[in-house]
């Protein structure tokens, strides 16, 4: 029998629930969360028995969004969810990183957890509702779990925290911050801001954090009534407490000698030499037994680094816990790259590359919340040879599309609108070398090549990667960690920004909790260390190039009246299809009548606007243009110019004297030059050739004779047996304002 329970209170001004009992009941544990009108189904389950030698904790999260929670039906062929998308990898990510933290150490049972959205009011990211659902579906469950844990969005909107803020107001909020923790502390920050203070930031925690504890209290209200029999922890046995001793005894002198390596290859095959001699050391253990000793010998590495850092003040490479290594970075090392940057640290190195494209290269997003564009796009690359390993290459995994978003997360606030630089951005980091925040890397290497390429930046941007090592009796942050000390240590903290203040904060922690204390030190410490890399960054490159790459394309913004896009697109879109055909150009019209012209090259990009502006343009009295004869007739000749302007040559003014057929003069398709004589009742427009020298364009009004008398010729003759060319190409050789009438 299943009894029914639920829990809710007012948080943030909305109302968030909490049931179980009703739904997916032969999972461990399930909660159906509820925040406004968005609502998750969070389940966990969790394995009996751990896999023999098993040397990990197989923890898997997976957030998936249901079309029709939005009251979509999927895109594609097979109209059904498919592999996730980028936006559920991440929220996939986002709970995982502070449920992990609050797992027994030691355990390898596998445990899966669920999350689906099946409604979604578009105001309510289900994100925080997830993390919140699958904390008290763990929570209820009986799996070994330290929690619970909460976690809050915070933005700041004129100079205030708020909780939660809804879609409408995060699009003014200068923050948007992801906190989550246990009572006790901060487990897990992610946050994008607009150059914000270290103290606006470490404000925005602590709000958040205090702003979830009722939600904490709810799920343990919730627990005391309708958890499940936790299940029993197995206790060290004797024999393990034997093979630990023997363990520490043959491994300790030989890892401590690695540990005192300050080259990574070097220190890596030092540490391999130590564990194939404990191995043979060890010869004899049962085979159920190698994944606990791996276990081990992790733990003795973590004990040998982290107190050698605490008793000595120096690291791994005999670093004090404050100085970043060695920076060089080169700009331009690309030659047909628009940005280009090498960007090196210790043994870290990013090989970073800015490409620039038209608002056809932006990436279409079909999103639960409705279908957007994207022009700023990071892609990052992790490679196996950037650690001296073989591997396989596919598709990127998590830890790839988490890191590319946490560097896209410190560069999109200062890239300039759209309206002063209408490009597509798109930048790729290619890790080749990779001993600790390559993801930092990324954001260094990133700002060097979108400067490379001629984007405008507010500021450059640097990162830098923190670390903790903390015991009872002291602790110690790191700055510009080794991949080791991310590894042993117990806190990965990245703060990126640039001179004015933060744009991104990612942290995660990988004990209880951390103190407002430690916080505060390891953004200090952060702060001296990205100044410290924005100097070495200056000597690549101060700013921005002030022009892009020769082998960009060259955007040119144009506007015409809302009225007139329909001509320049033409039925079924033949006009505009035939500029891009003819002048090569790329063109996106916008509904506002803004118009973006790209090309690689200048005369591409100007032939194009000059059929636009003709398009568009008003005829004007007195004003000569260059036309094509579309039609004749007894009474004279219809030229079109202007684009689709046409107007009518009468027979008295096609040429200076009596004229008796027209097609003794023109013929269709002949290019002629006109004046405009005016308008009919009617509006049609009416011009003149007889007053025009056809070889020059000149106008000779003051020089010719009355209609059909004998004056001075205009150049007689068909404008065919000429040789002049034209077209429906609506070369003009004048517009309103102008004053005079250049060549087409």
């Amino acid at each position: 029998m299943f009894n029914y329970y639920r829990k809710e209170l007012d948080w943030g001004g909305r109302k968030l629930v909490l049931e179980t009992g009703k739904i997916a009941r032969q999972a461990d544990g399930a909660v159906l969360c509820s925040y406004g009108d968005t609502i998750v189904l969070c389940t966990a389950v969790g394995m009996r028995s751990a896999k023999p030698g098993q040397d990990f904790f197989p923890l898997t999260v997976n957030y998936q969004e249901k079309a029709f929670a939005a009251g979509k039906i999927p895109g594609g062929f097979f109209k059904r969810e498919g592999r996730p998308s980028e936006a559920e990898t991440l929220k996939s990510r986002l709970i995982d990183r502070p449920i992990r933290p609050l797992f027994p150490e030691g355990f390898r049972n596998e445990v899966q957890v669920i999350a689906t959205v099946l409604s979604h009011d578009l105001e309510n990211d289900p994100d925080i509702v997830a993390m919140i659902g699958c904390s008290a579906a763990l929570t209820l469950s009986g799996i070994p779990f330290f929690g619970p844990v909460a976690g809050a969005r915070v933005g700041y909107i004129d100079g205030q925290y708020v909780l939660n803020p809804t879609a409408a107001q995060a699009k003014t909020s200068a923050l948007e911050l992801v906190v989550a923790g246990t009572i006790e502390g901060v487990l897990m920050v992610e946050s994008e801001a607009q150059e914000l203070s270290e103290e606006v930031m470490l404000g925005a925690v602590g709000f958040g954090h205090a702003a979830f504890q009722p939600v904490i209290q709810a799920i343990i209200d919730l627990a005391e009534v309708a958890a499940k029999e936790p299940w029993p922890l197995p206790e060290e046995s004797e024999a393990h407490k034997a093979l630990r001793a023997r363990v520490d005894t043959v491994a300790r002198p030989a890892l401590t000698d690695a540990y005192r390596e300050p080259i990574k290859q070097t220190r890596q095959d030092k540490v391999a030499a130590a564990k194939v001699a404990a191995a043979e050391a060890l010869a004899g253990t049962p085979a159920e037994e190698i994944g606990y000793i791996k276990g081990l010998l992790k733990e003795l590495e973590a004990d040998i680094v982290r107190n050698a850092i605490l008793d000595t003040g120096l690291r791994i490479d005999g670093r004090d816990t404050r100085t970043v290594r060695p920076i060089v970075a080169e700009v331009g090392v690309l030659p047909r790259a628009h940005g280009s940057a090498l960007f090196t640290r210790g043994e870290t190195q990013a090989f970073v590359v800015a490409t620039l494209g038209t608002a056809q290269d932006e990436q279409i997003v079909d999103a639960l919340a409705g279908e957007y564009r994207e022009h700023f796009m990071l892609h990052y690359n992790f490679p196996p040879y950037s650690v001296g390993e073989t591997g396989r290459l596919g598709s990127p995994g998590r830890r790839e599309i988490g890191h590319g978003k946490l560097a896209w997360r410190a560069v999109h606030p200062l890239l300039p609108g759209k309206d002063k630089f209408p490009y597509t951005l798109r930048v790729v980091s290619e890790i080749t070398e990779s001993n600790g925040s390559s993801s930092m890397a990324t954001v260094c290497g990133a700002s060097l090549a979108l400067m490379d390429a001629g984007v405008p930046l507010k500021n450059p941007v640097a990162g830098i990667a923190m670390g903790l090592i903390k015991e009872d009796r002291a602790y110690a942050v790191l700055s510009d960690i080794l991949g080791d000390e991310d590894h042993l240590g117990d806190m990965d903290f990245k703060v990126a920004g640039t001179e004015q203040g933060v744009t991104s904060l990612q942290m995660d922690i990988k004990i209880t909790s951390i103190t407002p204390e430690i916080m505060q030190v390891a953004l200090g410490q952060a702060r001296d260390g990205r100044l410290h890399i924005l100097g070495e960054m200056a000597k690549a490159l101060t700013g921005a190039r002030t022009d892009v790459a020769a082998t960009a394309p060259r955007i040119t913004i144009i506007n015409i009246p809302k009225e007139k896009i329909r001509d320049v697109i033409g039925t079924g879109g033949k006009v505009i299809r035939e500029i891009v055909e003819q002048t090569g150009a790329k063109i996106d019209i916008e509904d506002d009548g803004t118009i973006k012209i790209a090309a690689n090259e200048i005369t591409k990009a100007q032939a194009a606007i000059d059929w636009i502006r003709g398009i568009v343009a008003e005829p004007e009295i007195g004003i000569v243009y260059t036309g094509k004869v579309v039609k004749t007739a007894e009474f004279g000749a219809f030229v079109n110019f202007l684009g689709s302007r046409d107007g009518l040559v009468h027979i008295s003014e096609l040429a200076q004297g009596r004229v008796n057929k027209t097609a003794d003069i023109v013929n269709v398709g002949d290019a002629v030059k006109v004046k405009v004589l005016g308008f009919d009742e009617r509006g049609k427009v009416k011009l003149s050739m007889r007053v025009v020298d056809q070889a020059t364009g000149e106008d000779i009004s003051d020089k010719v004779g009355p209609k059909g008398g004998s004056g001075g010729g205009g150049g007689g003759g068909s404008a065919r047996e000429r040789g002049d060319r034209g077209g429906r190409s609506g070369t003009f050789e004048g517009q309103a304002g102008q004053g005079d009438q250049p060549e087409g």
